[in-house]
């Protein structure tokens, strides 16, 4: 631990001209005191470490010095490509990883190159998380990365839906996939899963599939899978699938389900300002494709369009927020429901408000 520390420290030093023994205690997590015994061991130790004496003072290294000990762990290599999204690195347990990493670069870099890092930080940050969410951490997600980097398949009980009994499945991880502050895991089918109604015959390997990561309720390494399973050990790596890509298997996947959610078709009539407004509350692509299909407008300026919506639910909420800039023309039961919501707000705006009751209203409850 101690030894960590110190190397620690002197690439902290060769990567800043010099650092306070505060600053130092900060980085490294412990007291002065012990930065002060550290400086001294490695000064022992051949490391030309100077102290700077006086209201200004600090470390720093002194005749150029510089250590070798800057090449990257394969695990370090791995999480400095994910540097620029803390948040995810921190909810996957790879935050002191990545420091680490940054670290022994900043430390090999030309000295006129140190602040780069540091101007790109000040200067691009990530927030994935969308507005208005409050993101969770899945508690299986440190469980499930370290599955993914290790290419180590996993048992894990899932749940589909509210109220919808867990399934139990084992599955090779291919990687993990943060979208709009949920993360979801792509992962391959066992042939043992894939194949269970026959174990003597296990077949090609299974499809792939999304899952989402806070839907899995337990996960762990299979202890010992069935003779009918895949052939890896409990903790052997399961073989990837050379094709398989990443970017591209999540692309189509989220256009497949874009298109599967969009089920049900609502045609309304917009008028110029609802033609502007619709990209804002419906979906932006069903709203272009729905406009470009349209006709031309009528005397009054007002285009028809089909939209494809989710539901008649969805599309209720949605298009309410339109007011009179849109007229459901179909389905009769959502124009109707349209129609009955302009009833009660006629009846409801027809009169004055009403004041409301106040405490020393006679007609209010406890009034005097």
């Amino acid at each position: 631990m101690r030894a960590a520390r110190l190397i620690k420290m002197v690439l902290l030093l060769q990567s800043t001209q010099s650092m306070t023994a505060a600053e130092l205690a900060r980085e490294l997590e412990v007291s002065e005191r012990t930065v002060t015994r550290d400086a001294q061991a490695l000064s022992e130790a051949g490391v030309p470490v100077y102290a700077d004496r006086g209201r200004a003072g600090g470390y720093r290294l002194i005749g150029g010095y510089r250590t070798r000990l800057t090449g990257l762990a394969r695990g370090e290599a791995e999480a400095l490509f994910l540097s620029g999204v803390p948040g995810a690195l921190r909810e996957m347990g790879l935050e002191d990883t990545a420091s680490a990493a940054r670290l022994k670069v900043s430390a090999a870099l030309l000295p006129s190159l140190r602040d780069a890092p540091r101007t790109a930080a000040q200067r691009f940050h990530l927030d994935a998380p969308a507005w208005f969410s409050e993101p969770t951490v899945p508690e299986s997600l440190p469980a499930v990365a370290d599955a993914v980097w290790d290419d180590r398949p996993i048992l894990a009980r899932y749940r589909r839906g509210p109220g919808e009994t867990d399934v139990e499945r084992t599955l090779e991880p291919y990687g993990l996939v943060l979208k709009a502050g949920v993360w979801y895991l792509c992962a391959r089918v066992t042939r043992s899963d894939a194949h269970a109604e026959n174990p003597g015959n296990p077949g090609p390997p299974g499809p792939f599939r999304v899952y989402r990561v806070d839907r899995f309720t337990s996960v762990q390494l299979p202890d010992q899978p069935p003779d009918h399973a895949t052939g890896h050990a409990a903790g052997k790596r399961f073989t990837r699938d050379p094709g398989f890509d990443l970017p591209a298997f999540w692309e189509e996947r989220a256009e497949q389900f874009a298109r599967s959610i969009l089920r049900t078709e609502v045609v309304v009539r917009l008028s110029a300002e609802g033609v502007r407004r619709l990209g804002y509350v419906v979906d932006p692509v069903s709203a272009r494709d729905a406009l470009s299909a349209g006709g031309a407008p009528d005397e009054r300026g007002r285009v028809t369009v089909t939209l494809a919506v989710e539901s008649a639910e969805v599309a209720h909420t949605q298009l309410a927020t339109l007011g009179p800039e849109a007229e459901v023309l179909a389905p009769a039961g959502l124009r109707a429901r349209f129609a009955r919501d302009a009833q009660r707000l006629g009846a409801l705006y027809s009169s004055p408000p009403q004041a409301p009751l106040g405490p020393s209203d006679p007609a209010a409850p406890g009034g005097a």
